[in-house]
């Protein structure tokens, strides 16, 4: 069986889990999430711990045993701590601020970037070049800061672009001249 998978997910006091029509359904005080079930997957919920089982041991469903506990354990922790993202702006000029729900870049192109925010995420800029990502869904947090990290990505000639807070780049040597 899968480590993974076997091991049971225990629910904080102000989480609420429940299976219904084929999805789970997580809510607490941050919000609500819900996901589908894989096939081949169950989830029982034991008072405050929570299984995932799966039905057989084809290896199609002995992969999502692990990935559907997995997924679960991140709803179940979103809703009870929420998850976030740091990105780091670095580079001359370069810098972000928001307006309304919409994070403003300006990144060396000839124009600033509108960058909308998608529901259910929260962005916090300090000091115009540290931007933080928050939210309940772990997925949706980081793809958005993917998102954001692609609209300049770090270049290693000149150390200049987004990158994420704690992320190494090793600064490569240019052309040398004669």
């Amino acid at each position: 069986m899968s480590r993974i998978g076997r091991k049971p997910i225990t629910l904080p006091e102000s989480v609420k889990i429940e299976v219904r029509d084929g999805e789970v359904h997580v809510s607490g005080a941050k919000g609500s999430l819900k996901r589908p079930i894989l096939e081949g997957i169950s989830v029982e919920i034991d008072g405050k711990v929570v299984y995932v089982k799966r039905a057989s041991d084809d290896k199609k469903i002995r992969s999502y045993h692990g990935l559907m506990r997995t997924l679960i354990s991140n709803m179940v922790e979103g809703i009870d701590k929420g998850f976030e993202k740091k990105l780091e702006i670095i580079g001359i000029g370069y810098r972000a601020e928001m307006q309304g729900d919409n994070l403003v870049f300006y990144l060396g192109y000839s124009h600033p970037i509108q960058f909308p925010l998608p529901a259910g995420i929260s962005a916090q800029v300090d000091k115009q070049t540290l931007v933080t990502i928050k939210g309940i869904d772990k997925e949706l947090v980081g793809q958005v800061a993917a998102k954001i990290r692609g609209l300049r990505k770090p270049d290693v000639y000149k150390n200049k672009g987004i990158k994420y807070v704690g992320e190494a780049l090793r600064k490569k040597a240019g052309k040398s001249g004669k």
